[in-house]
C-alpha cells in the first residue's frame, strides 16, 4: 500500500467541502470502533443511530441453519457453519452480531453506496437483509471473509427501508478475535474493501477512503489539543478514532469494555435531540460493546437504565437447537440487567426482509 501526504491545506479544504455535504447526505448515522487492550484483548463497538424505532430484537441463530439470499428464484443459498447471537432491524435483517467464532458484522448507513444491477441471471442474489448474516454464519476470522467476498460470489439486492419511500444503501464491517478489520462498501455499481487492523473505526458519510483523509487532519492537530464536536460523521470519526487509541489497555478485561463502552457513548448523539437545519441527524437507541475472547455480547439501550449481556458459551448453537428470542420491545424499553443469556425464549424465526418476501 502506497502513503500518500496530503498537505495541511489541501486537507482543510477537503474537510471543508465534505462538511458543506455531510447535512444533505446524513439521513441515519452510527458508529463502529474496535480496542486493542491487553493480553491479545480485542473489543469491538458501535451504536445505533435512528431517527425512529427500529423494532430491534436479539435473536440467537444455531448453525447448521438452511439459507436463501430472499433474492427470488437465483438467490444465493448456504447452510450456517457459525451459530451467532444478532440484533435485528424491524426483525426483517441482520445489522449487528457475534459469531462462536469471534467474529463480528456491523451494518451501517452509508447514502453514497450503489449496489450493482441485478436482473435475477448471472450472479445469485443476496438481499441486503441478510449480508451480515451471511458473514457471521460462513466466516471465523476476516481474512477468511475477504478471500471469499473479493470473488464476489452474489450481487447485493436492496429494497426500500420499511415503511419508508427509500433504498437501504448500507456498508458493512468486519473485526474478529485477532483484532483484523475489513470495510466493505459498494461505490459506483462496485465493491471496494478495506481490509487491515488499521481500520479501527467507521462512521458513515462520506466514503471510507475520504473518512480517513479527513481524519488525517484531525490526527495532525492532535486530539489533546482540539477535537470536532458536532453529530456528524466525519467529527464522531475524529473523536472515536482518538479516544479508541487513548483509553488505557487495562489488565482487568471488564475495565477494559468499560472503557470501549465510554468511547462509543462519547460518540453517541443524545437521545431525543433536534438539530435546527439537521432534522434528520438522529438520536442514538442502542449501543452494543464485544469482547472476542471471551464470546461476550454487550447490549444498551438508551431508554434502560441498565447494561446486560449475552455470553455464547452458555449458548446451544449446534445443529438442531431451537431459535431463541429475547424480546426487546418498543424502543428497546425492556428492562435486563447482568448477564440476561437464560431470557432468551423459544421463537418461530424471522422472515428475513427480500424479493421472495
Amino acid at each position: 500500500m502506497i502513503a500518500v501526504r496530503f498537505p495541511r491545506a489541501a486537507l482543510a479544504s477537503v474537510l471543508a467541502s465534505s462538511l458543506m455535504l455531510l447535512p444533505l447526505q446524513e439521513a441515519d448515522a452510527c458508529t463502529r470502533l474496535v480496542y486493542f487492550g491487553a493480553h491479545g484483548q480485542v473489543v469491538t463497538a458501535r451504536s445505533m443511530d435512528w431517527k425512529s424505532d427500529v423494532a430491534t430484537n436479539l435473536w440467537v441463530m444455531p448453525r447448521g441453519t438452511p439459507r436463501t439470499g430472499e433474492a427470488g428464484p437465483n438467490s444465493l443459498r448456504w447452510t450456517s457453519k457459525y451459530g451467532s447471537v444478532i440484533a435485528t432491524g424491524y426483525d426483517v435483517s441482520t445489522t449487528d452480531g457475534l459469531n462462536e467464532a469471534g467474529l463480528v458484522a456491523n451494518v451501517l448507513w452509508l447514502a453514497e453506496s450503489q449496489y450493482p444491477e441485478y436482473d435475477g441471471k448471472g450472479k445469485p442474489g443476496l438481499s441486503i437483509a441478510l449480508w451480515a448474516q451471511y458473514a457471521l454464519d460462513n466466516f471465523a476470522t476476516v481474512a477468511e471473509a475477504v478471500a471469499a467476498l473479493e470473488k464476489q460470489p452474489f450481487t447485493i439486492v436492496t429494497d426500500n427501508v420499511p415503511g419508508e419511500e427509500r433504498l437501504t444503501t448500507l456498508h458493512l464491517s468486519l473485526s474478529d478475535a485477532d483484532g483484523d478489520s475489513a470495510i466493505i462498501e459498494y461505490i459506483g455499481g462496485k465493491q471496494v474493501i478495506h481490509h487491515g487492523r488499521q481500520y479501527q473505526v467507521m462512521t458513515n458519510s462520506p466514503t471510507f477512503d475520504q473518512q480517513l483523509a479527513l481524519n488525517s487532519y484531525w490526527q495532525q492537530i492532535g486530539g489533546t489539543v482540539m477535537l470536532p464536536g458536532t453529530n456528524r460523521a466525519s467529527d464522531r470519526f475524529a473523536r472515536a478514532a482518538f479516544y479508541v487509541n487513548a483509553i488505557p489497555k487495562d489488565d482487568n478485561p471488564n475495565r477494559a469494555v468499560a472503557s470501549v463502552f465510554s468511547v462509543i457513548r462519547n460518540v453517541s448523539v443524545p437521545y431525543g435531540i433536534s438539530t435546527p437545519g439537521e432534522p434528520n441527524i438522529s438520536s442514538t437507541r442502542w449501543r452494543t460493546v464485544v469482547d472476542h475472547q471471551r464470546k461476550l455480547y454487550f447490549f444498551e439501550s438508551a431508554l434502560t437504565p441498565n447494561t446486560f449481556w449475552v455470553d455464547l458459551k452458555r449458548l446451544d448453537l449446534s445443529a438442531g437447537a431451537p431459535v431463541l428470542k429475547l424480546d426487546l420491545g418498543k424502543d428497546q424499553d425492556h428492562t435486563y440487567a447482568g448477564d440476561a443469556t437464560a431470557r432468551f425464549k423459544p421463537a418461530k424465526p424471522f422472515r428475513f426482509l427480500g424479493l421472495s418476501t
